[in-house]
């Protein structure tokens, strides 16, 4: 009994370990909804694309090699010299800065006081858009990224637990650095959101487009900045993700566990995506601990397997039906 109490303390800090990772796909989702209205069903592509980007950057890969092959006959694939990670990390920013600003110049200034379908319609067709150009661009192989990231069991806390407990709780280093950076990462933008008057501004256009344009706020500055902000947030939950499961098309789909994050948390609400993720992550390590130990399943006379494929869903669901604005969201009302 001893023991399972252990490992059942050990697989909920991983779970909070884990839901960490799921808030920083969940932090884009917030910004931009929280500053234009938008919900961005692009930022997981995102994700994979700023990934992408950093690593053929870093590598040193000609852009577009296969198509540019192809179309000449020539066999091009690299410059022949790689970038230090900084350097590499600054202009993929930059890249994604110009694609910030590719959005508003070409998808956003004509969507202005459109219905929030209609925005979350062409959201959907830009990531199909950036995936395609992401492969295009970089190739489909899975990458690697080659960043001073620590990785594999923190020494320290396997050995503390093990003097402690007869134990030793086995915490992966990737988990702990994404942990450090979300915490910095939410203090940043609730700050940024809260107390500057650009973040006020983004709160301003995402109540009211025409609102905001008629006491001077430039409506496409805005959204530049918040969609290049969403961009460096996405760079970070796909070089995070990345060094965890490699870099690949299946990134993307860290969108889905992303989602019943924001629905506890709130899709309004920057500190909520990161209780969310903790809610969602340690919920579902426990739940699956608990059913499938030994001692549950004897009582109970079955087990379970894979639940956290459905777990979170599931909890997103209870959400929805007693409490839809999330633990921290802002309940809408309307006046009719």
């Amino acid at each position: 009994m001893y023991d399972q109490l252990l490992y059942g303390i050990e697989a909920a800090i991983n779970g909070l370990m884990t839901g960490v990772m799921y808030s920083l796909v969940a932090l884009g989702f917030v910004l931009i909804f929280k500053a234009s209205g938008i919900f961005n069903y692009a930022q997981g592509v995102m994700a994979l694309f700023a990934a992408l980007t950093l690593v053929g950057i870093q590598s040193g890969q000609v852009p577009f090699a296969h198509l540019i092959n192809a179309l000449f006959g020539t066999k091009v694939h690299h410059f022949g010299w790689t970038l230090p990670a900084v350097a590499a990390i600054l202009l993929t920013i930059g890249v994604m800065i110009l694609f910030a600003w590719l959005v508003e110049r070409y998808l956003l200034k004509h969507l202005v006081n459109q219905e929030p379908i209609i925005l979350f319609m062409a959201t959907i067709g830009l990531a199909y858009f950036m995936e395609g150009v992401g492969d295009l661009m970089w190739g489909a192989e899975i990458k690697k990224i080659d960043l001073p990231i620590p990785q594999g069991i923190n020494e320290t806390i396997d050995s503390l637990t093990y003097d402690w407990f007869g134990y030793g709780f086995y915490i992966d280093n990737l988990d702990i650095t994404a942990s450090i950076i979300a915490i910095f990462l939410v203090i940043s933008l609730t700050i940024f959101s809260q107390y500057s008057t650009t973040g006020r501004a983004l709160r301003a256009v995402a109540d009211d487009h025409q609102a905001a344009l008629s006491v001077g706020i430039s409506l496409r500055s805005i959204w530049v900045i918040v969609w290049g902000l969403a961009g460096f947030i996405a760079l970070v939950a796909g070089v995070m993700w990345g060094a965890k499961s490699g870099v690949q098309s299946s990134l993307s789909l860290i969108t889905l566990k992303a989602l019943p994050v924001l629905m506890l948390g709130g899709f309004t609400s920057i500190p909520g995506a990161i209780i969310g993720g903790m809610i969602i992550g340690m919920g579902e390590k426990v739940f699956e601990f608990v059913v499938s130990s030994s001692w549950f399943g004897d009582a109970m006379g079955f087990t379970m397997n894979a639940t956290e494929n459905w777990f979170a869903y599931v909890l997103a669901l209870i959400f929805l039906v007693f409490r839809p604005q999330g633990l921290f969201g802002e309940k809408i009302i309307e006046r009719v």
